[in-house]
């Protein structure tokens, strides 16, 4: 990844097919596709862009969701979808106990490449430009690449807790942006 130029932007009509092979890569290898919001069930990639873009508008956003950013990461050389990461901007019950403030993913084929860490520093960065003064990040306990990703990016651990729908220990981490990125 370092002399790769990265696009980290708001996903658009420009980007549906590689938007549609990330999530069938995701399904194929039966991973989670987190960060991508409710990809997974949407087989048109042009649907979950509107789905996107009303979760974006606090007008729009439909009941019972948060407002949330979608952003995509693009690898210019090729104008592949290499990663997505989602901001909520504010708390529901269930994203206060085990989802956090950003969820994000690298497609399969693209991992241990350094996108996740240079996502999550970007997707950090959108969070101070909105005024949130911490943010939760939380991972599946075991998931040593994205615990790294976060401690990189200046997590501070606070707890595992159990979700209790899928039973899925998760470990939460706080990020105090307050602090200047080099006291990270």
């Amino acid at each position: 990844m370092e002399n790769e130029n990265l696009l980290f932007i708001i996903p658009s009509a420009d980007y549906l097919e590689e938007i549609r092979s990330y999530r069938q890569e995701f399904l194929d290898e039966g991973g989670s596709m987190d960060g991508a919001g409710p990809l997974r069930r949407f087989d048109d990639p042009a649907e979950w862009l509107q789905w996107t873009e009303r979760c974006q508008n606090p007008e729009t956003v439909p009941e019972d969701i948060v407002q949330a950013t979608q952003f995509i990461c693009v690898r210019e050389s090729d104008n592949r979808v290499v990663g997505m990461l989602q901001v909520r901007h504010t708390f529901n019950d269930y994203l206060e106990k085990y989802a956090g403030h950003i969820g994000y993913s690298v497609r399969p084929s693209e991992r241990k490449k350094g996108y996740a860490k240079w996502m999550l520093r970007q997707g950090l960065g959108f969070c101070r430009t909105i005024g949130l003064p911490r943010v939760l990040i939380t991972c599946k306990a075991g998931n040593e690449a994205s615990r790294r990703t976060i401690l990189a990016n200046g997590g501070i651990y606070e707890n595992t807790v159990v979700e209790p729908e899928e039973e899925i220990r998760l470990e939460r981490y706080w990020v105090d942006l307050s602090l200047p990125w080099d006291q990270q």
